[in-house]
């Protein structure tokens, strides 16, 4: 069985095509409409059209975009502001006339490692974007976690605890989502700058700050210190909670090789005593993973 992955961003659309053992076929990308919902709505319909010309068939189709679906099936995307409030399920199901599974971007990340990615043969895999935002997805023996209003994994947006804030004299930003004191005003990309700046007086961006820590400068290596304590709290945070075995990270900071060989240590110094952090690894499929755990999505509707 053939079926279709579709990764939405704010600024592109990958479609790609997957054999029923998740081998990639053929791949393609295009710039995302994200101000007119009718076009939106066109452009996915024109990559679903010429998938169904190469294929020769109506294969089924997974979803994964930006942004959060309520128990009305209306979305909420920051990214893709045409889509919000819109019931964009129902209306590419009535579209494509074929079954549409739709998650968040980064349920299908998680969906993809837990699937022969770097979370395979563990029952309970966490998996943790962290890039542009944060958020993740946990899946058990292989199936995301379903939950009621489907908010669960929005790590990113559980608060800085006040420990911390007076720790490091952090100031409270204001998120993108409406709330303040996020953890992910201070741990995703753009968080990295605001620590650099508090910390240092100076402003620069995440990569400035990478090839410093490169080079052993001390700052750097501070502002990596008050970040993974941030970051360890947060996951000690979620493992007190969900309790994963293994912690798969993607985005561009899961690149950074310091990020990833520290954080355990960083997640142990907020758990009880005695107890040990799950382990952490980068992602198997990298950029890959959103499209092709949508793509299982896909799979997934037939059963």
């Amino acid at each position: 069985m053939t079926v279709y992955g579709l990764d939405i961003g704010g600024t592109k659309i990958e479609t790609a095509i997957f054999d029923d053992n998740l081998n990639l076929l053929k791949s393609w990308r295009v710039k995302t409409p994200v101000n007119d919902y009718y076009s939106f709505l066109n452009i996915i319909e024109q990559q679903i059209a010429t998938a169904d010309k190469i294929t020769n068939a109506q294969c089924n189709v997974g979803i994964g975009m930006p942004g959060l679906i309520n128990a009305q099936g209306k979305v909420l995307s920051a990214n893709i502001p045409c889509a919000t409030n819109m019931h964009i399920t129902d209306d590419l199901t009535k579209l494509l006339k074929r079954p549409i599974a739709l998650k968040n971007d980064t349920r299908c990340f998680a969906l993809s490692e837990a699937t022969k990615g770097a979370g395979n043969g563990y029952s309970r895999v966490f998996g943790a974007i962290i890039g542009t935002g944060a958020a993740g997805g946990l899946c058990i023996n292989g199936k995301l976690e379903e939950t009621q209003l489907a908010i669960a994994g929005e790590y990113g947006h559980l608060p800085l605890s006040a420990t911390l804030q007076q720790k490091y004299q952090l100031p409270i930003f204001t998120c993108g989502c409406g709330l303040s004191g996020c953890v992910e005003s201070y741990i995703a990309g753009p968080g990295i700058a605001r620590l650099y700046q508090h910390l240092t007086g100076t402003a620069q961006d995440a990569k400035y700050w990478h090839k410093q820590l490169k080079q052993g400068n001390m700052q750097a290596i501070a502002v990596l210190e008050c970040y993974l304590d941030i970051l360890g709290e947060t996951f000690a945070a979620l493992t007190k909670l969900q309790e994963p075995e293994i912690i798969v990270l993607g985005g561009g900071l899961s690149l950074i090789t310091e990020i990833v060989a520290q954080l355990p240590q960083a997640i142990e110094a907020h758990l009880f005593a005695g107890f040990s952090s799950p382990q952490v690894v980068a992602a198997k499929f990298g950029d890959s993973s959103g499209v092709r755990g949508a793509a299982i999505l896909g799979l997934q509707c037939n059963e």
